[in-house]
């Protein structure tokens, strides 16, 4: 029998958004989430990876930090390694109905010397992560399902009261919120698989978003979009929506009133809700303009797009990075790596929003003309695919008000479900631009942020 066959059983997955149990492959840490299970009783539930699946308690208390604090701990079936990433209201009258908010996540590791027994106990194990840190042991009592959560003595004592935390490390957002919000978005046709090959579901793609809203949305939110829609999968037909439409009720609206297309009504989103409802409609791959939407005369960021030909190494690829950002660094430009989930690195350059559309464009052409001057067997500021061969074309004419440029953590549509992802210019060597999964992308975002640790 399956380990996850009775989670399966007890679900009913045409109602319920939870991912449907699949076993994983071992990864190379593991990981652990603590989850704030509103549901016929308030717990919370403990879930540590182990051999594919969670193996899970549920906390009535919750965990303390303090030693004589014994919490009673009840083991339930195995959940899925993507439960890890599970927020949102199982609708009443499921099993387990009620609010989820993802409490806490990280990784955590058995101790040296206990080999863990999730049989017969005691587990013995260091946990990482944001609110909960250290020793812990779970102690086996004589029936089949209670154990003992207890806090071992060490140095580390983060909260006094586990409901000094009551938002989401994930969202940021409180109980009530998540159970007033996301009952208002309905997935539709949750199980349609968007990437064929690695069987991705678009519920997969829902959850993905969710996990990363709190990392993406201050560089996504308030700002004009483009998105990729494909109504049928990956290898479907796609197109392109940069149009605000009226059934969008959670996004915002702006009228361009000197546009020379008949329609001049872009949309931004302003928020979680703004944006599952983008992936709701099919939308997977996120495109940003380089302003905000309460100011369309400034740019506010450059992008570089490292774009080379098709026979040129990766090391020469790399090269050209380095080589852009000893440029920007003469001329003491912050900038900041981003991999394109494709072939190429983008590189971003915050600017001060005073900035005209006319200058912002002109600062890049000339930047890509300098390293063109500069390395003129190595790179070109010619965007014609005759100009760029044997080179890498260092596109700056994205660099003009209305272009978009692919979100940070917006998955791409290819083969795989890559993410154009935030790196730390100490990465560069060791990460390939279409070397980030979905998968590894929120592994990654328990992780302090690159672009803040650059």
């Amino acid at each position: 029998m399956s380990k996850l066959e009775k989670y399966n059983q007890k679900r009913n997955f045409n109602k319920t958004n939870e991912p449907f149990g699949k076993q994983k492959k071992k990864a190379n840490k593991l990981r652990f989430c603590v989850q704030h299970h509103l549901a016929r009783k308030d717990h919370y539930d403990l879930r540590l990876e182990w051999k594919g699946v969670l193996i899970s308690w549920a906390v009535p208390k919750g965990p303390s930090y303090n030693p004589k604090a014994k919490r009673l701990a009840i083991m339930v079936e195995d959940h899925p390694i993507d439960y890890r990433n599970f927020e949102g209201t199982i609708p009443k009258g499921e099993y387990g109905g009620g609010t989820v908010m993802l409490w806490d996540k990280g990784y955590w590791e058995p101790i040296k010397g206990y080999k863990p027994n999730f049989k017969k106990g005691p587990i013995k194990f260091i946990l990482k992560g944001k609110r909960l840190k250290g020793m812990w042991t779970l102690v086996k009592l004589k029936d089949d399902t209670s154990w003992l959560l207890i806090k071992d003595q060490d140095e580390i004592h983060l909260f006094d009261d586990i409901n000094e935390f009551n938002t989401s490390i994930k969202t940021g957002r409180t109980m009530n919120e998540i159970a007033n919000n996301m009952e208002k978005i309905e997935i539709t046709n949750p199980d349609k698989v968007i990437y064929a090959k690695s069987k991705v579901s678009k519920l997969d793609i829902v959850n993905y978003y969710e996990s990363v809203a709190k990392q993406m949305l201050p560089y996504i939110e308030n700002r004009l979009i483009s998105t990729i829609r494909y109504p049928n999968g990956a290898k479907g037909n796609k197109f392109y929506k940069k149009h605000f439409e009226n059934l969008h009720k959670f996004l915002g609206k702006k009228i361009l009133k000197k546009e020379k297309e008949k329609q001049n009504d872009y949309y931004y989103i302003k928020d979680i809700n703004g944006l599952i409802s983008e992936v709701q409609m099919n939308s997977y791959e996120f495109h940003i303009w380089g302003c905000k939407a309460n100011d369309l005369r400034h740019a506010d960021m450059l992008v570089f797009d490292l774009d080379p030909d098709e026979n040129l190494s990766l090391k020469k690829l790399r090269d050209g990075v380095k080589d852009l950002k000893s440029i920007l660094d003469e001329y003491k430009l912050e900038a900041y790596l981003k991999t394109s989930g494709g072939k190429g690195y983008h590189i971003i350059v915050p600017l001060n929003p005073t900035v005209t559309w006319k200058n912002a464009r002109l600062i890049a052409k000339n930047i890509a003309k300098l390293m063109e001057a500069k390395w003129p067997d190595k790179y070109t500021s010619n965007m014609k695919k005759k100009k760029r061969k044997g080179k890498i074309f260092i596109d700056w004419v994205r660099n003009t008000k209305g272009a978009t440029s692919v979100a940070p953590y917006s998955l791409r549509i290819r083969e795989k479900p890559t993410v154009s992802m935030p790196i730390r210019w100490s990465e560069l060597d060791q990460i390939k631009p279409a070397e980030i999964t979905m998968e590894k992308a929120i592994d990654r975002i328990n992780d302090q942020d690159p672009w803040k640790s650059a």
